[in-house]
C-alpha cells in the first residue's frame, strides 16, 4: 500500500482543487491552507473541516 493510500487521497489534480475551493468557502479558510491541510490529511471531509475550523480560529 502505498503512502498516499491510507489517506484516502484524491486521483486527479482537479478533484484535489475542487476539494480546496469546497473546502475553502465552507470554512473561511484559504485554497492554499485548504490544499495544505488536504495533503496532510487526504481528502476524509469530517477531518478537513474540523482541522480548517481548528486553523481558523488560531488566526
Amino acid at each position: 500500500m502505498s503512502e498516499d493510500a491510507g489517506k484516502g487521497s484524491l486521483g486527479t489534480g482537479a478533484a484535489r482543487e475542487t476539494l480546496a475551493r469546497r473546502l475553502a468557502e465552507q470554512t473561511g479558510i484559504s485554497e492554499a491552507d485548504a490544499r495544505v491541510l488536504i495533503e496532510l490529511i487526504g481528502s476524509n471531509w469530517n477531518s478537513l473541516i474540523r482541522e480548517a475550523r481548528v486553523l481558523k480560529s488560531r488566526r
